[in-house]
């Protein structure tokens, strides 16, 4: 049995966010937005628990009926004699059969209808208007449909999370073989997330998931094997998972099904994204046409793709005649007129196009001595597609002969510009061995950057939208389930989320612990203001044991790797006071130097530092002429002051100078 109590809950849910829409579309967006999101999770509950005792009692009634049933079939059975016995089943299942598959087609069909409507809507009001379908064919059963409720609720569509509710529906569908269930599961598992906090758990979830047929789980899977996390690190297990991943992935750029999301980074964006969600503005979006309008292909193309696909807000266009669909028909001549008007013009878009026309034998017979030719000239101009089309042909001999190396030089030269089927090559050929010296490290690396192109990397703009707009829990389980697929980006938000304290998902005790694991995780993939973040963690003790020494560590790295100003600060401090190693006042004015040259903003606190620095060095050069003097008067300004008697010092030497400065000016 399915927990119907939530979908009709849901169903109530959709119909009043659809009124409250239908009923503000004259208000501003982000009003609009918060009044169509508002749901009671206790309301939810309530009515989750009313719903099950009913269930349990129309369980009840049936089984009495059931028996009550027997009853009179037995009775009928011995008037009648055994001869109908076999009729009366036949025609009993018959009817069952025929009911159910009635019930089944129905619920198919209102899923298609809430596909569609989705695929096709351009504003919050359409997106609830699908979800009202889902919740209907989940009623009855659909299982598809179940998981977008369960998913809806989970990461908060529409202002409805509900983690216990999703928990529910997710526990019904894994029983049923959802491999989505299992792949949430296992999410919620590793994160303690509404579930205890279990990472055996976690791996069995994620492992039946991928064995279903998850590309989630599947790359879940891969990081934890590239990176040892609760399992034993292996390269090759690794790479067996992304290059699944990155294998489905491929496929759907080779249909152009894809464009890469903007990752929005919330430790160092600033507040200058509209929260909405349509990602480009409509204004921009005037200029940009401007801009193609007055020649630039660059810009046309982009709009082109834009359109074609029906992306970021805008309705679909299909002028593009190379690959045509239902509102254009596909017109090889005018596509070949085009191409060959920007060619003659020595744009690299028009070679790379004619050369397409003759690789594939669109309107023209197939001649790959042609497709050659325009490849290497929109090559020579620097086009990535071009140089990929040409690596393409050397590594699968399509009108030359088969050249490894050659390949590997063009897919490494389109790489370069981030062509993302020339890095899906290039880690096949890592993978292989072929044309290049074998390197299991590389290929994963190369099939985990293919494998991120994935459909669910959308998320990072409904997870920033939802941090924009105040909706932290939701925000935080989209970026937690990015950052347990391996993005470094996602790791390092969930992070600043949970330090931030704002979330009420996880208990207040776990979330420093659980953001230095992702910061950890962050700074092991190169972030640097990750690793500094660390070494802040043991320097306070957040989530861990003060321990200066680690912290010093850490510092050490991201100022030696990565050059942070900030880390340089922070040892330089260090070095100052002799916390976690050996004092040393030459060094610390190296550090605080090295830190003012690396970063402009640390010119001032540079300077603080130092003025304070050599005041206390004057000072106790002054004052404290012998060794026991110098002891006891230190021990004394610790007494009074506190340890952060220095902090004062600095306040004093801030005083003094803004007390000459008004003397000199005023």
């Amino acid at each position: 049995m399915k927990p119907l109590s939530l979908l009709i809950e849901i169903l109530i849910i959709l119909g009043v966010i659809i009124k409250n829409i239908e009923a503000e579309k004259h208000s501003k967006k982000q009003t609009e937005r918060n009044a169509t999101t508002q749901v009671s999770a206790n309301e939810l509950k309530q009515f989750l628990s009313h719903i099950l005792e009913r269930r349990k009692l129309i369980k009840v009634i049936y089984q009495r009926e059931n028996a009550l049933g027997k009853k009179k079939i037995q009775r009928k059975l011995r008037i009648k004699g055994i001869q109908n016995k076999d009729l009366s089943k036949r025609n009993k299942n018959h009817l069952r059969k025929q009911a159910k598959k009635n019930f089944t087609d129905e619920g198919d069909q209102l899923f298609k209808t809430g596909i569609k409507i989705l695929q096709q809507s351009k504003n919050q009001k359409q997106k609830a208007e699908a979800y009202v379908f889902f919740a209907k064919a989940a009623d009855m059963g659909n299982l598809k449909a179940m998981e977008k409720m369960a998913d809806a609720l989970l990461f908060g569509n529409f202002g409805m999370q509900n983690i216990t509710a999703a928990i529910q529906l997710y526990e019904s569908l894994a029983k049923e073989g959802s491999y989505k269930a299992q792949n949430a599961l296992g999410f919620l598992s590793s994160y303690g997330i509404g579930m205890e906090y279990n990472q055996a758990k976690a791996l069995i979830y994620y492992t039946f998931g991928s064995a279903g047929g998850s590309m989630m789980s599947q790359m879940i899977l891969g990081y934890r094997y590239l990176s040892g996390i609760n399992v034993l690190q292996n390269c090759e297990v690794a790479l067996n998972h992304y290059k699944k991943v990155a294998d489905y992935i491929a496929d759907k750029l080779e249909k152009s099904e894809g464009i890469p999301v903007e990752k929005v980074r919330l430790t160092e964006r600033p507040e200058n994204l509209s929260s909405n969600n349509e990602i480009l503005d409509w204004d921009i979006y005037q200029y940009y046409k401007f801009l193609a309008e007055r020649g630039d292909v660059q810009i046309q193309v982009s709009l082109g793709q834009l359109h074609l696909i029906g992306r970021k807000g805008l309705d679909q266009d299909y002028y593009m005649y190379l690959e045509g669909n239902v509102a254009a028909p596909q017109n090889n001549a005018t596509a070949f007129k085009y191409f060959s008007m920007a060619a003659s013009k020595g744009n690299a878009i028009g070679l790379h196009g004619l050369g397409l026309l003759y690789f594939y034998g669109k309107g023209v017979p197939v001649n790959y001595a042609e497709a050659l030719k325009y490849f290497q000239k929109a090559a020579e101009k620097g086009w990535p597609n071009a140089q990929f089309q040409l690596g393409f042909m050397y590594y699968s001999g399509s009108g030359v002969w088969k050249d490894y190396k050659l390949a590997f030089k063009y897919f490494y030269l389109a790489s370069q510009s981030g062509q993302p089927l020339a890095i899906y090559y290039l880690a096949k050929m890592y993978a292989t061995g072929r044309g290049v010296l074998r390197s299991c490290r590389t290929a994963v690396e190369l099939y985990k950057g293919v494998c991120e192109l994935g459909h669910w990397a959308e998320k990072f703009l409904t997870a920033y939208f939802a941090y924009k707009d105040g909706d932290i829990d939701s925000s935080l389980v989209q970026y937690a389930l990015l950052a347990e697929m391996g993005y470094e980006v996602a790791q390092s938000n969930s992070a600043f989320i949970l330090e931030s304290k704002k979330a009420k998902i996880l208990e207040k005790e776990k979330m420093y612990p659980m953001a230095l694991l992702l910061w950890n995780r962050a700074a092991i993939q190169g972030n640097a203001f990750a690793r500094v973040k660390i070494g802040d963690y043991h320097y306070y003790g957040y989530g861990t044991k003060k321990d200066y020494q680690t912290a010093a560590t850490h510092y050490s790295i991201a100022a030696d790797k990565y050059h942070s100003a900030q880390a340089m600060f922070n040892l330089a401090y260090m070095y100052e006071h002799g916390l976690g190693i050996t004092k040393d006042i030459h060094l610390a004015r190296r550090l605080y130097d090295m830190a003012a040259q690396s970063s402009p903003d640390a010119h001032i606190p540079v300077f603080f530092a130092l003025m304070k620095l050599e005041t206390v060095h004057l000072l106790r050069d002054i004052l404290f002429f012998n060794q026991f003097t110098m002891r006891w008067k230190w021990m004394k300004l610790d007494n009074t002051l506190g340890p952060y008697w220095d902090l004062f010092v600095i306040g004093l030497i801030v005083a003094v100078l803004i007390f000459l400065l008004r003397n000199r000016y005023g």
